[in-house]
C-alpha cells in the first residue's frame, strides 16, 4: 500500500482513470462545394448540439459518449454539417455511489472534449474552411438541464 505523504492510503483516494478514448464516428459533408467555399457576405449562422451518454461496461468501469453535431448556415444555403460521436474508457474507484452519476456526466466529457474539439476543428479546416474551434461546454450545465428535464418529465407520467 502506497502512502502519498499525509497518512492517507492511496488506494483508498477518489479515482478516475481514462483507460481508452477514440473516434466512434465521423461524418463531414460539404454539401454545395464548391460553391460554399466562395466569399460569403456575411459571417455564417452555426448551430452545436451536444449529448453525453454513458453504458456500464463492467464493475467500475464505463464508456461515455461525447456527441457533437452542427452546421454552418450561410445566406441561401448549408456550408458544412458533421457529426462527431468521440468515446472514451473511464474506471472509477473509491467514488461514492450517490456521486457516480454526476462525475461520469461531468467529468468524462470534460476530458474528452479537448481531442473531440480538435477534431471537428481539423475537419472543418479539411473541408476547406477556417478551422471551427468550438467554445468550452459548461457540463455541470448540461447536466443539470439534463435532470431537470428528467424530473420534469417523470412529474408528468
Amino acid at each position: 500500500m502506497a502512502d502519498n505523504g499525509n497518512g492517507a492510503n492511496d488506494e483508498a483516494l477518489p479515482q478516475l482513470n481514462v483507460l481508452a478514448q477514440y473516434t466512434k464516428d465521423l461524418s463531414f459533408e460539404n454539401p454545395n462545394a464548391p460553391k460554399s467555399l466562395g466569399p460569403q457576405e456575411q459571417g455564417p449562422n452555426i448551430n452545436i448540439q451536444v449529448n453525453v451518454n454513458a453504458r456500464q461496461l463492467s464493475e467500475g468501469e464505463f464508456e461515455v459518449d461525447l456527441m457533437l453535431e452542427g452546421s454552418a448556415q450561410g445566406k441561401d444555403s448549408v456550408l458544412f454539417k458533421f457529426e462527431l460521436n468521440y468515446a472514451g474508457i473511464f474506471r472509477f474507484r473509491n467514488i461514492p455511489e450517490a456521486e457516480l452519476h454526476a462525475v461520469i456526466m461531468i467529468e468524462c466529457p470534460r476530458l474528452l472534449f479537448p481531442f473531440a474539439r480538435q477534431i471537428i476543428a481539423d475537419s472543418v479546416r479539411n473541408g476547406g474552411f477556417p478551422p471551427l474551434f468550438i467554445d468550452p461546454i459548461d457540463f455541470v450545465a448540461l447536466y443539470r438541464q439534463r435532470i431537470a428535464e428528467m424530473q420534469n418529465t417523470s412529474g408528468n407520467a
